[in-house]
């Protein structure tokens, strides 16, 4: 074997990596269970309370190779929420609201009628909105000029009178985009502040929309809210730490005497003075300045922190409960982040509210600074309400903002304000100089400058000790408010924890049966060889997880289903391998060179189709989404996994077993039994499998019709779906009948969902409408109709919900990635064979397995076996491309040898000798992945069966397919010329 040593350092490598990284799940795991033997009491019961203050006193705390707990959770193998519950939410930033703001609100019919346009457009395009605005508008209006619209104050000095149509959407375009971001950082800093483990945020490319997976939250309505809410940015006058010293030492001495008596139980973290040495570096604040018109790099200067002396000067410093748990910031008072929420609820006791001021309330800072110990502060502020309560300048208006550098070469903002915002600017900040003037957004402190002079004219700079970075950010917060761009929930999944359990379990069960199976059959095929083979797959299982959770990536249900797809799939390989070594056996070589010619003639083959099925893997991930890219990458990883283990790992295996015993078998009673004599003539029957696999995809598309059409899910028509589990069963027909007069009337399918006790209810009402309160409508009808049967507690486990416009985003990207599939497919085949003909064979072949799975599912969905299309069905379909064409470059490749070794013959003469030869590796490849699908169907769960019949169906028609299919059409297309006649094609044994 070549590169051995190479091998073998890559292996303990990647061995060493993987434990590294899976050792951090192990860990977790551990202080996890140790939290909650804390919290449980005597009788078994887990304090929840008791069990999270464990785990935060331990969150900054080093555990594992000098990493806190924070980084070891950071680190770990997580779980997707389809295992631990949780919601999934896609949201998308409205364009239309941006163009609405950018015109100035204009009343205009025609731009009004173009708006209205472009949203029936955007329907079935997967064009940019802008782009559809613009070809509404050009349809409406054919001379009409944008810039007409949209040349206004707002819009100086990008938009004029004289702008182009094009370049008006060009400023359009970077507007919308720029308020993606900012609403992807607003919304990233609120998940921050949610308190969620582990969340999730992250920009869906080429899209407006925003993926949000937050696992563990159990309160959905309150996420809605928070995600759907408009980002709200304000400038609020500040308090000097000298005019609230006096109550904060009021409410201090209040407090300590509430801790003499008894009547008050504070656990601070022990912060101290110093705790904050390393992250006082600068002693300056940022400060707020004139910026002459024109002028974006204006003189700032900036003032020493200790010209601002804090409170903790005249009360912490005494002692007592305020001391532990504030602390002195560089730029004033703060405290650490785990105390923040016992500061937050005593000063909301009615008590210590009523010390303070009516016009006087507390925010935080919205970035923590870590100090010397690791552990996170925040800034405190006390800011000045106005009359009404309202801060006395909102983010509404700031025409703009943006990233500068000062006159020494410093990052500072700048930024300009509408003309009602600088008569107020000028008035906030001639009342404010010297003093801080803080700006806010969602109640969080992000910068708090002080006012060198009064402000006239509306152009401002605020300059200190910022970074680039910071400065950016700094800049897109004070755009936030410039501009409405709210957020609307277009996808929306919520998973019970109950669920949650049980779908670990069923992943469990499945993946341990799937793995027994495989092992058992290999041993007893192929004896000796079957255990090594044993050995690489359990590698190649290890590997999978290793480098999962070295990606940081979640592993989901659909994951789980692609590790077990991947067992099945790994055999393939060895199998592969072992059919060769037996081959070359039967020709009396010696074991040592049996080994070498069956690896080195399997090796392209094994490649090639590693290759086309990784290349569905990729477009799976590329183009799918939720549980479709965590299932596409566990295939790729396993694919990978599985070429080192099955071509190298193994080899090394063999190789040692080989030296230690000094001889190795591959064969067992099972296998010589097995495939003797086997003939066939292809060709004589590939017109009757034409007919028949015409009529099976004829009597589907019929039965479709009958149907009313394919049984599409909620993900590509669009609407609402619920798991529901009652007591003891229902009928599902009565449950539909129940709730058809509370959903209106609109399509509604009610169906057994797993046990006999749960349904999954799908409704069609109000799917056009994705708004939280039409949302809460269709709840609320559920349950009103569910009331019925309130004796029975139904319990919602699960929801989703897919807007209109994404449902039809999702029907054009899975055939996209049909498409792509077949024609990259196409395209490698050629390549690698030099004949168009394999390309068109191996497509049309795989064209074929596709419309047989949905002629199948139509046909049992007509004898009431209804199994919903879905984008996992997708997700199944294109996997069966994977595997078939996989099967068809196995005998592909072996045409291709017998077309070299005997150039006179004809193809046809060929074709049945090749197909022969393959026979044993294509039934027992198909053989062990039609096993691990069969268990995948009966123990995967309910979520999965439809994953897996589909599956099941694709194995069965893909293995048909390579035999009858793929080869004839390649034989039918191929001209020849008249050659010497060949040798009759003679029965081997395979």
């Amino acid at each position: 074997m070549r590169n051995k040593s190479l091998i073998i350092v890559l292996a303990v490598i990647v061995t060493a990596i993987c434990l590294y990284f899976l050792s951090f799940s192990f860990v977790s795991s551990r202080i996890q269970n140790n939290a909650e033997a804390y919290a449980t009491d005597a009788q078994g019961n887990v304090d929840m309370a008791k069990q999270q203050a464990y785990l935060d006193s331990v969150w900054k705390e080093k555990v594992f190779l000098g990493m806190t707990y924070q980084e070891v959770k950071e680190n770990e193998l997580g779980l997707g929420l389809d295992l631990k519950g949780g919601m999934h939410v896609v949201l998308e930033v409205s364009p239309v609201e941006i163009i609405r703001s950018m015109s100035g609100n204009s009343k205009d019919p025609n731009f009004l009628k173009a708006l209205d346009r472009a949203k029936e457009l955007q329907r079935n395009s997967q064009e940019r909105f802008t782009t559809l605005f613009e070809q509404a508008y050009r349809e409406i209006e054919p001379d009409g000029r944008l810039s007409r619209i949209f040349s206004n104050t707002a819009n100086r000095g990008k938009i004029s009178y004289e702008s182009s149509n094009a370049e008006v959407i060009d400023v359009i375009d970077t507007e919308v985009e720029a308020a993606i971001d900012r609403s992807f950082n607003i919304l990233r800093t609120r998940i921050d502040k949610f308190g969620v483990t582990q969340p999730n945020i992250q920009r869906l490319k080429g899209t407006g929309r925003i993926q949000i997976e937050l696992p563990g939250v159990d309160n959905p309505d309150r996420v809605r809210k928070l995600l759907s809410g408009m980002a709200n940015l304000e400038f609020w006058e500040v308090w000097s730490p000298q005019e609230f010293g006096p109550y904060f030492m009021q409410v201090g001495q209040y407090l300590d005497k509430q801790q003499q008596a008894g009547k008050l139980d504070i656990a601070a973290t022990g912060t101290q003075k110093d705790a904050l040495s390393a992250a006082a570096t600068t002693g300056e604040q940022d400060v707020l300045s004139q910026a002459a018109a024109g002028d974006t790099n204006a003189i700032a200067t900036t003032t020493p922190a200790d010209t601002n002396a804090t409170a903790l000067d005249t009360t912490a410093q005494q002692g007592g409960v305020l001391a532990s748990l504030f602390t002195q910031m560089p730029g004033g008072l703060g405290a650490n982040v785990r105390d923040t929420a016992k500061i937050n609820e005593i000063f909301s006791r009615p008590e210590v509210r009523g010390m303070f001021p009516p016009n006087m309330k507390f925010l935080w800072s919205v970035k923590p600074i870590t100090g010397d110990n690791r552990q996170e502060f925040v800034e405190f502020y006390a800011i000045k309400k106005g009359r009404d309560g309202k801060a006395p300048l909102g983010g509404d208006a700031i025409n703009d903002a943006r990233q500068d550098f000062d006159q020494q070469g410093r990052p500072e903002i700048t930024m300009s304000m509408n003309a009602t915002g600088s008569k107020k600017w000028a008035r906030l900040t001639g009342e404010n100089v010297g003093r801080q003037v803080a700006i806010v957004l969602d109640d969080y402190v992000y910068s708090a400058p002080v006012v060198q002079s009064e402000i006239t004219g509306g152009n401002s700079s605020i300059s200190g000790n910022f970074t680039i970075e910071e400065a950016q950010d700094l800049a897109n917060i004070l755009k936030a408010g410039k501009m409405p761009a709210p957020t609307r929930i277009v996808e929306e999944a919520v998973v019970g924890p109950s669920l949650g359990k049980e779908a670990i379990q069923q992943g469990l069960i499945s993946t341990l049966a799937g793995l027994v199976v495989v092992i058992v059959f290999m041993i007893a095929y192929y004896s000796r060889g079957g255990f090594i083979a044993d050995l690489a797959l359990i590698f190649n299982v290890f590997f999978i997880l290793g480098i999962l959770a070295q990606l940081n990536a979640a592993l989901t249900l659909p994951g789980i289903a692609g590790i077990v797809l991947t067992l099945g799939m790994a055999v393939d390989a060895n199998v592969l391998i072992f059919e060769r070594m037996r081959e070359e056996a039967r020709k009396g070589l010696g074991i040592r060179e049996v080994i070498n010619k069956g690896y080195d003639k399997a090796f392209s083959t094994i490649l090639d189709a590693n290759v086309t099925t990784f290349l569905v893997g990729f477009i799976l991930y590329f183009f799918g989404s939720g549980p479709v890219k965590g299932f596409a990458i566990t295939l790729m990883i396993g694919i990978v996994t599985s070429f080192f283990t099955s071509v190298f790992i193994s080899r090394l295996l063999v190789e040692r077993s080989l030296r230690k015993a000094g001889k190795l078998s591959f064969s067992s009673v099972m296998s010589d039994k097995m495939f003797r004599n086997v003939t066939f003539d292809v060709m004589k029957y590939r017109k009757a499998a034409y007919a028949f696999s015409l009529s099976v995809i004829a009597i589907g598309f019929i039965a479709m019709y009958i149907n009313g059409g394919p049984n599409l899910g909620v993900d590509f028509k669009g609407g609402r779906s619920y798991v529901v589990e009652l007591d003891q069963a229902v009928p599902a027909s009565e449950l539909r009948t129940a709730l058809l007069d509370n959903f209106e009337g609109a399509g509604t399918e009610v169906k057994t969902f797993g046990a006999s006790n749960r349904v999954k209810i799908i409704t069609s009402w109000l799917a056009d409408d994705e708004s939280i309160e039409a949302d809460n409508k269709v709840k609320a009808a559920l349950d009103e109709g569910l009331a019925q049967y309130s004796n029975l507690t139904p319990e919602v486990l699960s929801s989703s919900k897919v807007g209109a416009t994404m449902a039809d985003d999702i029907q054009n990207t899975a055939l996209i990635a049909i498409l792509l599939a077949l024609v990259g497919i196409f395209l490698y085949v050629m390549i690698r064979f030099r004949k168009w003909q394999f390309s068109l064979g191996g497509v049309v072949a795989l064209l074929h397995d596709a419309l047989m799975i949905i002629a199948v599912f139509s046909i049992l969905d007509l004898f009431g076996i209804s199994y919903e299309m879905d984008q996992v069905f997708i997700a199944a379909v294109l996997t069966i491309i994977g595997f078939s064409i996989n099967d068809t470059v196995v005998i592909f490749d072996r045409v291709r040898e017998y077309m070299a070794d005997n150039p006179r013959s004809a193809i046809r003469d060929i074709v049945n000798p090749a197909l022969i030869s393959t026979f044993s590796r294509t039934i027992i490849t198909s053989l062990t992945l039609f096993l691990v699908v069969v268990i995948l169907f009966i123990f995967g769960g309910e979520v999965l069966r439809g994953f897996s019949l589909a599956m099941i169906i694709g194995v069965l028609f893909g293995t048909y397919s390579s035999l009858f299919i793929a080869t004839p059409i390649v034989v039918d297309t191929v001209k020849e010329e008249k050659k010497a006649p060949a040798a009759p094609a003679t029965a081997t044994r395979a």
